[in-house]
Protein backbone atom coordinates (compact mmCIF):
# COMPACT_ATOMS: atom_id res chain seq x y z
CA UNK A 1 0.00 0.00 0.00
CA UNK A 2 3.03 2.24 0.08
CA UNK A 3 2.93 4.68 -2.79
CA UNK A 4 5.84 4.33 -5.20
CA UNK A 5 7.96 7.45 -5.16
CA UNK A 6 6.52 8.49 -1.78
CA UNK A 7 6.68 12.26 -1.27
CA UNK A 8 8.02 12.80 -4.80
CA UNK A 9 4.66 11.73 -6.18
CA UNK A 10 2.67 13.67 -3.64
CA UNK A 11 1.46 10.63 -1.73
CA UNK A 12 0.03 11.64 1.68
CA UNK A 13 1.99 10.94 4.86
CA UNK A 14 0.22 9.82 8.02
CA UNK A 15 0.19 7.09 10.66
CA UNK A 16 -1.54 3.72 10.22
CA UNK A 17 -1.38 1.05 12.94
CA UNK A 18 1.70 2.61 14.47
CA UNK A 19 3.54 3.04 11.16
CA UNK A 20 4.07 6.52 9.74
CA UNK A 21 5.01 6.86 6.06
CA UNK A 22 3.69 7.91 2.66
CA UNK A 23 0.70 5.86 1.51
CA UNK A 24 -0.89 5.23 -1.88
CA UNK A 25 -4.37 6.05 -0.50
CA UNK A 26 -5.81 9.15 1.14
CA UNK A 27 -6.51 8.99 4.87
CA UNK A 28 -10.24 8.63 4.15
CA UNK A 29 -9.62 5.86 1.61
CA UNK A 30 -7.38 4.03 4.06
CA UNK A 31 -9.96 4.25 6.85
CA UNK A 32 -12.64 2.83 4.52
CA UNK A 33 -10.41 -0.15 3.75
CA UNK A 34 -9.64 -0.69 7.43
CA UNK A 35 -13.35 -0.69 8.32
CA UNK A 36 -13.97 -3.18 5.49
CA UNK A 37 -11.35 -5.52 6.94
CA UNK A 38 -9.08 -5.17 3.92
CA UNK A 39 -5.99 -3.93 5.79
CA UNK A 40 -3.92 -6.41 7.79
CA UNK A 41 -0.72 -6.08 9.82
CA UNK A 42 1.38 -9.26 9.76
CA UNK A 43 2.97 -8.42 13.15
CA UNK A 44 3.25 -5.38 15.45
CA UNK A 45 5.38 -2.67 13.89
CA UNK A 46 5.21 -4.24 10.41
CA UNK A 47 3.93 -2.25 7.42
CA UNK A 48 0.19 -2.88 7.01
CA UNK A 49 -0.80 -4.69 3.84
CA UNK A 50 -3.86 -4.70 1.63
CA UNK A 51 -5.78 -7.98 1.72
CA UNK A 52 -6.51 -9.35 -1.77
CA UNK A 53 -8.82 -12.24 -2.67
CA UNK A 54 -8.02 -14.68 -5.43
CA UNK A 55 -11.31 -14.19 -7.28
CA UNK A 56 -10.67 -10.44 -7.40
CA UNK A 57 -7.18 -10.74 -8.82
CA UNK A 58 -6.33 -10.64 -12.52
CA UNK A 59 -3.60 -13.16 -11.90
CA UNK A 60 0.10 -12.87 -12.68
CA UNK A 61 1.68 -11.89 -15.96
CA UNK A 62 2.31 -14.88 -18.21
CA UNK A 63 5.97 -15.93 -18.15
CA UNK A 64 8.12 -17.29 -21.00
CA UNK A 65 7.77 -20.91 -19.81
CA UNK A 66 4.27 -22.25 -20.44
CA UNK A 67 3.53 -25.35 -18.42
CA UNK A 68 -0.24 -24.93 -18.19
CA UNK A 69 -1.01 -26.31 -21.69
CA UNK A 70 -0.88 -30.09 -21.92
CA UNK A 71 0.73 -31.67 -25.01
CA UNK A 72 -1.24 -33.80 -27.46
CA UNK A 73 -1.39 -37.34 -26.06
CA UNK A 74 -2.74 -40.57 -27.51
CA UNK A 75 -6.17 -39.99 -25.93
CA UNK A 76 -6.57 -36.31 -26.84
CA UNK A 77 -9.83 -35.54 -28.65
CA UNK A 78 -8.07 -33.26 -31.14
CA UNK A 79 -5.35 -35.80 -31.98
CA UNK A 80 -4.94 -36.41 -35.73
CA UNK A 81 -1.97 -38.76 -35.60
CA UNK A 82 0.39 -36.17 -37.11
CA UNK A 83 3.80 -36.48 -35.37
CA UNK A 84 4.42 -32.74 -34.84
CA UNK A 85 0.84 -31.73 -33.96
CA UNK A 86 0.57 -28.89 -31.41
CA UNK A 87 -2.40 -28.23 -29.08
CA UNK A 88 -4.94 -25.71 -30.35
CA UNK A 89 -4.75 -23.92 -26.98
CA UNK A 90 -1.06 -23.20 -27.60
CA UNK A 91 -1.62 -21.74 -31.07
CA UNK A 92 -4.62 -19.77 -29.80
CA UNK A 93 -2.45 -18.10 -27.15
CA UNK A 94 0.28 -17.27 -29.67
CA UNK A 95 -2.11 -15.90 -32.29
CA UNK A 96 -4.12 -13.85 -29.80
CA UNK A 97 -0.95 -12.41 -28.30
CA UNK A 98 0.58 -11.41 -31.63
CA UNK A 99 -2.30 -10.41 -33.91
CA UNK A 100 -5.72 -8.82 -34.17
CA UNK A 101 -8.83 -9.90 -36.06
CA UNK A 102 -8.31 -9.43 -39.78
CA UNK A 103 -4.51 -9.75 -39.57
CA UNK A 104 -2.66 -12.36 -41.65
CA UNK A 105 -1.16 -15.42 -39.95
CA UNK A 106 1.60 -17.19 -41.93
CA UNK A 107 2.60 -20.76 -41.15
CA UNK A 108 5.30 -21.82 -43.65
CA UNK A 109 5.46 -25.39 -42.29
CA UNK A 110 1.78 -25.93 -41.53
CA UNK A 111 1.80 -29.73 -41.10
CA UNK A 112 -1.64 -30.81 -39.93
CA UNK A 113 -2.87 -27.20 -39.90
CA UNK A 114 -3.38 -26.34 -36.25
CA UNK A 115 -2.29 -22.73 -36.83
CA UNK A 116 -4.55 -22.51 -39.88
CA UNK A 117 -7.57 -23.96 -38.06
CA UNK A 118 -7.12 -21.67 -35.05
CA UNK A 119 -6.54 -18.60 -37.25
CA UNK A 120 -9.78 -19.39 -39.06
CA UNK A 121 -11.67 -19.67 -35.78
CA UNK A 122 -10.19 -16.41 -34.47
CA UNK A 123 -11.16 -14.48 -37.61
CA UNK A 124 -7.61 -14.06 -38.86
CA UNK A 125 -6.67 -14.36 -42.49
CA UNK A 126 -4.03 -16.99 -43.09
CA UNK A 127 -1.47 -18.49 -45.44
CA UNK A 128 -0.39 -22.10 -44.92
CA UNK A 129 2.49 -23.79 -46.74
CA UNK A 130 3.65 -27.40 -46.76
CA UNK A 131 5.56 -29.65 -49.16
CA UNK A 132 3.42 -32.80 -48.77
CA UNK A 133 0.05 -33.50 -50.32
CA UNK A 134 -0.90 -35.46 -47.22
CA UNK A 135 -0.61 -32.30 -45.10
CA UNK A 136 -2.59 -30.15 -47.53
CA UNK A 137 -5.34 -32.76 -47.79
CA UNK A 138 -5.48 -33.15 -44.02
CA UNK A 139 -5.85 -29.39 -43.53
CA UNK A 140 -8.58 -29.11 -46.15
CA UNK A 141 -10.57 -31.87 -44.50
CA UNK A 142 -9.92 -30.42 -41.06
CA UNK A 143 -11.49 -27.15 -42.23
CA UNK A 144 -14.36 -29.00 -43.91
CA UNK A 145 -15.01 -31.02 -40.78
CA UNK A 146 -15.04 -27.92 -38.59
CA UNK A 147 -16.75 -25.35 -40.84
CA UNK A 148 -18.52 -27.45 -43.48
CA UNK A 149 -17.94 -27.98 -47.19
CA UNK A 150 -18.87 -24.37 -47.92
CA UNK A 151 -15.66 -23.15 -46.32
CA UNK A 152 -13.70 -24.37 -49.36
CA UNK A 153 -15.06 -21.38 -51.26
CA UNK A 154 -13.29 -19.01 -48.83
CA UNK A 155 -9.72 -19.98 -49.76
CA UNK A 156 -7.78 -21.32 -52.72
CA UNK A 157 -5.10 -23.98 -52.97
CA UNK A 158 -1.99 -23.60 -55.10
CA UNK A 159 0.40 -26.32 -56.16
CA UNK A 160 -1.89 -29.34 -56.54
CA UNK A 161 -3.19 -30.73 -59.84
CA UNK A 162 -6.19 -28.97 -61.32
CA UNK A 163 -6.34 -30.91 -64.61
CA UNK A 164 -5.13 -34.15 -66.18
CA UNK A 165 -1.91 -32.63 -67.54
CA UNK A 166 -0.82 -31.41 -64.12
CA UNK A 167 -1.83 -34.80 -62.68
CA UNK A 168 0.48 -36.49 -65.19
CA UNK A 169 3.26 -34.09 -64.20
CA UNK A 170 2.76 -35.02 -60.55
CA UNK A 171 2.86 -38.74 -61.37
CA UNK A 172 6.09 -38.27 -63.33
CA UNK A 173 7.66 -36.32 -60.46
CA UNK A 174 6.46 -38.51 -57.59
CA UNK A 175 4.22 -41.57 -58.04
CA UNK A 176 3.75 -41.79 -54.26
CA UNK A 177 2.51 -38.19 -53.99
CA UNK A 178 0.27 -38.84 -56.98
CA UNK A 179 -1.29 -41.83 -55.21
CA UNK A 180 -1.92 -39.82 -52.04
CA UNK A 181 -3.45 -36.98 -54.00
CA UNK A 182 -5.68 -39.34 -56.00
CA UNK A 183 -6.93 -40.99 -52.80
CA UNK A 184 -7.87 -37.55 -51.47
CA UNK A 185 -10.16 -37.01 -54.49
CA UNK A 186 -12.57 -39.62 -53.09
CA UNK A 187 -12.34 -38.46 -49.44
CA UNK A 188 -10.04 -41.34 -48.61
CA UNK A 189 -7.19 -41.64 -46.13
CA UNK A 190 -3.95 -42.54 -47.95
CA UNK A 191 -1.48 -45.07 -46.64
CA UNK A 192 1.36 -43.65 -44.59
CA UNK A 193 3.81 -46.02 -46.28
CA UNK A 194 4.07 -47.23 -49.85
CA UNK A 195 5.73 -50.54 -49.05
CA UNK A 196 3.65 -53.63 -48.33
CA UNK A 197 0.31 -52.09 -49.28
CA UNK A 198 -0.80 -55.14 -51.33
CA UNK A 199 -2.03 -52.85 -54.09
CA UNK A 200 -4.19 -50.77 -51.71
CA UNK A 201 -3.22 -47.10 -51.56
CA UNK A 202 -5.91 -45.82 -49.18
CA UNK A 203 -9.31 -46.41 -47.66
CA UNK A 204 -12.63 -44.57 -47.64
CA UNK A 205 -14.79 -45.08 -44.57
CA UNK A 206 -18.55 -44.67 -44.47
CA UNK A 207 -21.43 -45.46 -42.10
CA UNK A 208 -22.39 -49.11 -42.48
CA UNK A 209 -25.55 -49.24 -40.39
CA UNK A 210 -27.58 -47.36 -37.80
CA UNK A 211 -25.63 -48.98 -34.94
CA UNK A 212 -22.35 -47.17 -35.54
CA UNK A 213 -20.80 -49.73 -37.86
CA UNK A 214 -18.14 -48.49 -40.27
CA UNK A 215 -17.79 -49.74 -43.82
CA UNK A 216 -14.63 -49.59 -45.91
CA UNK A 217 -13.95 -48.99 -49.59
CA UNK A 218 -10.37 -49.91 -50.47
CA UNK A 219 -8.70 -47.55 -52.95
CA UNK A 220 -6.14 -48.63 -55.54
CA UNK A 221 -4.46 -46.01 -57.75
CA UNK A 222 -2.80 -46.67 -61.09
CA UNK A 223 -0.99 -43.77 -62.74
CA UNK A 224 0.74 -45.66 -65.54
CA UNK A 225 -0.43 -46.35 -69.08
CA UNK A 226 -0.17 -50.14 -68.85
CA UNK A 227 -3.63 -51.10 -67.61
CA UNK A 228 -5.20 -54.57 -67.69
CA UNK A 229 -8.19 -56.53 -66.29
CA UNK A 230 -5.92 -58.28 -63.80
CA UNK A 231 -5.80 -55.05 -61.79
CA UNK A 232 -9.56 -55.20 -61.33
CA UNK A 233 -9.50 -58.86 -60.38
CA UNK A 234 -6.70 -58.22 -57.88
CA UNK A 235 -8.75 -55.50 -56.20
CA UNK A 236 -11.81 -57.76 -56.07
CA UNK A 237 -9.71 -60.39 -54.35
CA UNK A 238 -8.25 -57.89 -51.89
CA UNK A 239 -11.71 -56.57 -51.00
CA UNK A 240 -12.74 -60.09 -50.17
CA UNK A 241 -9.60 -61.08 -48.29
CA UNK A 242 -9.64 -57.89 -46.17
CA UNK A 243 -13.40 -58.18 -45.60
CA UNK A 244 -14.02 -54.71 -46.97
CA UNK A 245 -17.36 -53.67 -48.49
CA UNK A 246 -16.22 -52.06 -51.74
CA UNK A 247 -13.24 -51.24 -53.93
CA UNK A 248 -12.36 -48.14 -55.96
CA UNK A 249 -9.80 -48.30 -58.75
CA UNK A 250 -8.57 -44.84 -59.81
CA UNK A 251 -6.66 -44.55 -63.07
CA UNK A 252 -4.95 -41.64 -64.76
CA UNK A 253 -5.56 -43.07 -68.22
CA UNK A 254 -8.91 -44.46 -69.46
CA UNK A 255 -9.49 -48.10 -68.43
CA UNK A 256 -9.54 -50.82 -71.06
CA UNK A 257 -12.70 -52.58 -72.16
CA UNK A 258 -11.49 -55.68 -70.42
CA UNK A 259 -11.22 -53.74 -67.17
CA UNK A 260 -14.73 -52.35 -67.56
CA UNK A 261 -16.05 -55.83 -68.22
CA UNK A 262 -14.27 -57.23 -65.16
CA UNK A 263 -15.70 -54.44 -63.01
CA UNK A 264 -19.24 -55.10 -64.26
CA UNK A 265 -18.93 -58.74 -63.27
CA UNK A 266 -17.36 -58.05 -59.87
CA UNK A 267 -20.73 -58.13 -58.08
CA UNK A 268 -22.50 -55.66 -55.86
CA UNK A 269 -22.50 -54.42 -52.29
CA UNK A 270 -25.89 -53.80 -50.67
CA UNK A 271 -25.91 -51.03 -48.09
CA UNK A 272 -27.78 -52.32 -44.99
CA UNK A 273 -29.21 -48.89 -44.17
CA UNK A 274 -31.61 -48.73 -47.14
CA UNK A 275 -30.70 -51.86 -49.14
CA UNK A 276 -29.27 -49.70 -51.94
CA UNK A 277 -27.00 -51.77 -54.20
CA UNK A 278 -23.61 -50.39 -55.25
CA UNK A 279 -20.96 -51.87 -57.56
CA UNK A 280 -18.48 -53.96 -55.61
CA UNK A 281 -15.62 -52.43 -57.61
CA UNK A 282 -15.80 -49.14 -59.49
CA UNK A 283 -13.44 -47.70 -62.10
CA UNK A 284 -12.83 -43.97 -61.73
CA UNK A 285 -10.56 -41.83 -63.87
CA UNK A 286 -8.74 -38.78 -62.57
CA UNK A 287 -10.51 -36.66 -65.18
CA UNK A 288 -13.90 -37.89 -63.98
CA UNK A 289 -13.08 -36.99 -60.38
CA UNK A 290 -11.59 -33.60 -61.30
CA UNK A 291 -14.87 -32.75 -63.01
CA UNK A 292 -16.57 -32.93 -59.63
CA UNK A 293 -18.00 -36.45 -59.92
CA UNK A 294 -17.85 -38.88 -57.03
CA UNK A 295 -18.02 -42.66 -56.58
CA UNK A 296 -21.41 -44.33 -56.28
CA UNK A 297 -21.39 -45.17 -52.58
CA UNK A 298 -22.79 -44.02 -49.22
CA UNK A 299 -21.61 -40.56 -48.15
CA UNK A 300 -18.16 -41.10 -46.68
CA UNK A 301 -16.80 -39.83 -43.41
CA UNK A 302 -14.22 -37.10 -43.78
CA UNK A 303 -10.74 -38.60 -43.54
CA UNK A 304 -8.57 -38.10 -40.47
CA UNK A 305 -11.10 -36.29 -38.27
CA UNK A 306 -14.68 -35.70 -37.32
CA UNK A 307 -14.42 -32.14 -36.02
CA UNK A 308 -17.00 -30.05 -34.19
CA UNK A 309 -18.82 -27.85 -36.67
CA UNK A 310 -18.24 -24.11 -36.30
CA UNK A 311 -19.29 -21.05 -38.27
CA UNK A 312 -16.80 -20.06 -40.96
CA UNK A 313 -15.55 -16.55 -41.73
CA UNK A 314 -16.29 -15.57 -45.32
CA UNK A 315 -12.91 -14.11 -46.38
CA UNK A 316 -9.69 -16.07 -46.56
CA UNK A 317 -6.34 -16.46 -48.25
CA UNK A 318 -4.12 -19.27 -49.44
CA UNK A 319 -3.35 -22.90 -48.71
CA UNK A 320 -0.56 -24.46 -50.69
Amino acid sequence: MTGRGGAAKGNPKYEVMGVTRHWAYSREGMEQRIRAGLVVQPRPGAVPRLKRYLDESEGITLQDIWSDIAPINSQAAERLGYPTQKPEALLERIIKASSNEGDVVLDPFCGCGTAVAVAQRLNRRWIGIDVTYLAIDLIRNRLRGTYGDETEATYHVDGIPADEDSARALFAASPFDFERWAVSLVDGTPNEKQVGDRGVDGVVRFPLDAKGGIGRALVSVKGGKMLNPGMVRDLVGTVGSQRAEMGLLITLEPPTRGMEEAARHSGTFTWPVNHQPYPLVQLLTVGYLLSGQRPKMPTPFLPYIQAKRLAAPTEQLTLG
